[in-house]
């Protein structure tokens, strides 16, 4: 397990952003809080005002300077409402460019479109009605093209961790149940994990990765298996 990182989140102040930069202070790592407005009073956490889509900014803000440390992870957790599937995937080709020149991993917080369906394996779930109804598909099929820009990325060192199909704040539990590339689901079919569980997720995958370069996870009641 990796310890005294220092981790660049950009989107530190959305919804998953925010959970990442506490988790990662929490395990003691010093925090790059990337985004346009961005604001921290740990002196651990350094806020960069950036956009995702500027090379050069971002490429001073990874590459350290004598203001801050050199980012060692980055973990891209962007989204934009309503969907823009150009802005997401423009930031997330410029961001595979830069930690490729850097040699940095980056962990992408994705979406579950990009995952396969549990009862069809050969469909996706953003063309998944059960689970992407028709005013959230466009969201989905974003992910799915954030998804594809990273697969086509040659020399960057990334991996995609596609959410279940409900992200909403709650409790952190430290439970949660990880999978491949298919959408998880308990044993009443309901599919969902806290953001806070989720950051949890995107930390241990930083300090011990795994081989695969799609992910999942799940919240996990306690006391059910481990395994997915």
């Amino acid at each position: 397990m990796k310890t005294g990182m220092t981790i660049a989140v950009l989107g530190a102040t959305g919804m998953v952003g925010s959970r990442v930069v506490t988790e990662a202070r929490a395990r003691g790592h010093r925090v790059l809080a990337l985004s346009r407005t961005p604001a921290n009073d740990d002196p651990d956490v350094t806020p960069i005002a950036v956009d995702a889509t500027d090379y050069h900014a971002l490429h001073d803000a990874l590459a350290g300077s004598a203001a801050h440390r050199a980012a060692d992870a980055v973990v891209l957790t962007i989204r934009t409402e309503p969907a823009d599937r150009e802005f997401l995937v423009g930031a997330t080709r410029t961001v595979l460019d830069l930690t490729a020149q850097l040699g940095i991993r980056v962990l992408v917080v994705g979406g579950a479109g990009a995952l396969r369906s549990p009862d069809d394996p050969d469909l996706l779930v953003a063309d998944n009605p059960a689970y992407v109804p028709a005013e959230v598909q466009a969201v989905a099929a974003a992910g799915v093209a954030q998804l594809r820009t990273c697969q086509a990325h040659a020399g960057a060192d990334w991996v995609y961790l596609g959410p279940p199909a409900l992200l909403e704040t709650g409790e952190r539990t430290g439970r949660y149940r990880r999978g491949t590339d298919t959408l998880l689901t308990d044993a009443d079919g309901w599919s969902w994990i806290s953001a806070e569980d989720l950051a949890v997720a995107v930390l241990d995958e930083l300090g011990a990765p795994g081989p695969e370069r799609l992910v999942t996870v799940v919240h996990r009641d306690a006391g059910s298996q481990t395994s997915s």
